[in-house]
C-alpha cells in the first residue's frame, strides 16, 4: 500500500491506472490489452514516474529521439520494451534494431529485407508488425489490405517475427469498423498479436482484439 501512495501525486500513473480500470470495467475482462505508453516528445522527467512504478512498455515515433532518451535507461533496465512506432527509415534500421524490442511500422518489402540483414547481423530477433493501411488513404504508409497476406509470406521467407498487424484507422470515421477488418484479416492470416487503439478509441479496440493499446495523450497529456 506504501509503495502504491508514492506514485499517486504522478498524473501519468493515475491516468495509466485509470485507463486500466476502465478497460476492466467496460470489458469485464481479467487480461487487458498491454499498454504501450507513448512518449515521444516526453522527456525521461516526464517518462520515469512510470517506470518507477513497474510500466514496462514505452512507444517512440523516431529513432534518434529514443537513442537519446533510452539508451542509459535501457542498459539499467533491461525488462523494459520499446516500440517503435512511427515510419522507419532503411538507414536507420541497424540502430533501430539495437535500440527497439517491437517494430510496428514494417510495410515494404526493401525495409523487411534490410531488418531482416541487419537482424542476422546483431543476431538479434525483433518482433515485428505488419502496417496496414486499413482506410486505403493515399497520405498514409501502409501495406494494402489485398496485398497483406502476400506481404506476410515475403516476410516470413525472412524469417522475421511477424507477431500481428497494426493499423491507424482514418480520423473522423467509425474506427469500430476497421477494427473489425483488421481483426478478421488478423485472425485469417493465424496471428495471435494486434496493435490497435490509441487515447481516442482504446475500449473499442480492446473489443475487437486489440492486444497492444499504444496510447499517449491520455497518459502523458497533451503534447507541446
Amino acid at each position: 500500500m506504501i509503495f502504491f501512495w508514492k506514485f499517486m501525486k504522478h498524473k501519468s500513473v493515475l491516468n495509466l491506472i485509470n485507463i486500466e480500470q476502465t478497460i476492466q470495467n467496460k470489458l469485464n475482462i481479467k487480461k487487458i490489452p498491454t499498454i504501450i505508453a507513448v512518449s515521444k516528445t516526453f522527456s525521461m522527467e516526464k517518462i520515469n514516474p512510470l517506470i518507477e512504478f513497474g510500466h514496462k512498455h514505452f512507444g517512440e515515433n523516431k529513432v534518434q529521439e529514443a537513442l537519446d532518451k533510452w539508451s542509459i535507461m535501457k542498459e539499467k533496465k533491461s525488462d523494459i520494451n520499446l516500440h517503435l512506432i512511427g515510419k522507419l527509415q532503411t538507414n536507420k534500421v541497424k540502430k533501430a534494431i539495437h535500440l527497439f524490442d517491437y517494430i510496428h511500422s514494417v510495410d515494404t518489402e526493401k525495409l523487411a529485407k534490410k531488418i531482416a540483414e541487419e537482424s542476422k547481423n546483431l543476431k538479434k530477433k525483433i518482433k515485428i508488425f505488419i502496417q496496414v493501411n486499413i482506410g486505403a488513404e493515399d497520405q498514409k504508409s501502409g501495406i494494402k489490405k489485398e496485398n497483406v497476406r502476400d506481404f506476410y509470406i515475403f516476410c516470413k521467407n525472412l524469417e522475421l517475427d511477424i507477431k500481428g498487424l497494426m493499423c491507424i484507422p482514418p480520423v473522423d470515421s467509425d474506427p469500430n469498423k476497421y477494427f473489425e477488418e483488421i481483426n478478421l484479416l488478423n485472425k485469417e492470416l493465424g496471428l495471435s498479436e494486434l496493435s490497435i487503439g490509441m487515447s481516442s478509441d482504446y475500449i473499442m479496440a480492446s473489443q475487437n482484439s486489440a492486444t497492444f493499446l499504444r496510447i499517449g495523450s491520455s497518459i502523458f497529456g497533451d503534447r507541446n
